[in-house]
């Protein structure tokens, strides 16, 4: 492999950024896609687009009869929670089997206990403190269900600006309609709330602690695997 690229690929995984390397199978040239950097002038940019979202490796004959293996390397996916909660109780293992990275962020030291999340990297601080240990980027998701704004909030906005792939909220659609004011106060305009996931999870009728956490991490893999798909479709 070429230097240059080697080096730019080493510095993509460092920053945790998704990277495709398209090689030409009938001459072995190799180039490497960031996804950062953008690909919309790309002419493979559809089947870029689709293994970036899928994170699929695999090789495809395009239409001039070339054929192309396609190398996807995406960073593991994270996902934090805001609240130390029985949601998160049982969200926690389920994530861990779905390889997600999992961090429970609750200043409530009476619900941030290891006895109650064993394994699972918790921080009891303030999301203001925490946030920036942890990092936000676009393979982290985000949900918030400790019903204090003085906690979620502050969340909810960063992870917004750090354009995390899911951003989810806890509560009814009244509740959520005084988030969004609250939001817009911190200078959040209505098109990145729109990315709300509000109320939580997918719909599926859920009642008890464990089906909310089944709900919401179905809707966590949804939006893993369609991350930028709206964007583009609304920029066609």
């Amino acid at each position: 492999m070429d230097l240059a690229i080697l080096q730019k690929l080493n510095q993509a995984r460092r920053e945790r950024f998704a990277v495709i390397l398209v090689t030409d199978t009938a001459s072995g040239a190799v180039r490497l896609v960031v996804e950062k950097d953008g690909y919309d002038g790309d002419p493979l940019r559809e089947e870029l687009a689709a293994r970036f979202r899928s994170g699929a490796s695999g090789s495809v004959v395009t239409p001039s009869g070339e054929s192309t293996f396609f190398t996807v390397q995406l960073p593991p996916p994270r996902l934090v929670i805001i609240g130390a909660v029985h949601i998160s109780q049982a969200l926690a293992p389920m994530a861990k089997i779905a390889g997600f990275d999992m961090t429970i962020i609750d200043p409530r030291t009476a619900f941030a206990t290891p006895e109650r999340f064993p394994d699972v990297p918790l921080l009891a601080e303030w999301p203001d403190v925490a946030l920036p240990k942890v990092g936000l980027d676009a393979f982290t998701g985000l949900a918030v269900v400790t019903h204090d704004p003085k906690i979620d909030d502050y969340a909810l906005a960063e992870s917004l600006r750090a354009n995390c792939f899911y951003v989810g909220a806890l509560g009814s659609r009244k509740t959520h309609g005084k988030r969004l004011e609250r939001l817009r106060a911190l200078g959040i305009d209505d098109t990145q709330l729109a990315r709300i996931h509000a109320p939580i999870g997918l719909p599926i009728q859920a009642q008890s602690p464990a089906e909310i956490a089944v709900a919401v991490l179905a809707e966590v893999i949804v939006s893993l695997r369609s991350r930028g798909r709206q964007a583009r479709e609304a920029a066609a």
